[in-house]
């Protein structure tokens, strides 16, 4: 019942990302989604199969995870604080 959940949180997470093309906080947060639908599927497996390495390998995804979320929104809030806007049309104008 639970792989059907996650199942459903990874497509949620797929047709957020496809249909949101334009706003980049809404495509961050459909990553984290299919992120942490793929960790609950580790823990299941790992509940499952009565072994502890897929609970490690899902922590440290989610550390991961949350490292990248927050450098990812510092570059958001300072792209936003020079030019005004998020839109993805206008990313290509980043230099480096």
């Amino acid at each position: 019942m639970l792989v059907y959940f996650s199942l459903l949180l990874f497509l949620i997470g797929v047709w957020g990302m496809i249909l949101n093309r334009k706003n980049l906080i809404l495509i961050i947060m459909s990553i984290e989604m299919l992120l942490l639908s793929v960790n609950l599927l580790f823990i299941i497996f790992s509940l499952r199969l009565d072994d502890f390495i897929g609970q490690i390998a899902s922590l440290l995804i989610l550390t991961v995870a949350a490292a990248e979320s927050a450098i990812g929104l510092a570059i958001l809030v300072i792209y936003y604080r020079i030019n005004g806007n998020i839109t993805i049309t206008q990313l290509n104008l980043l230099k480096g």
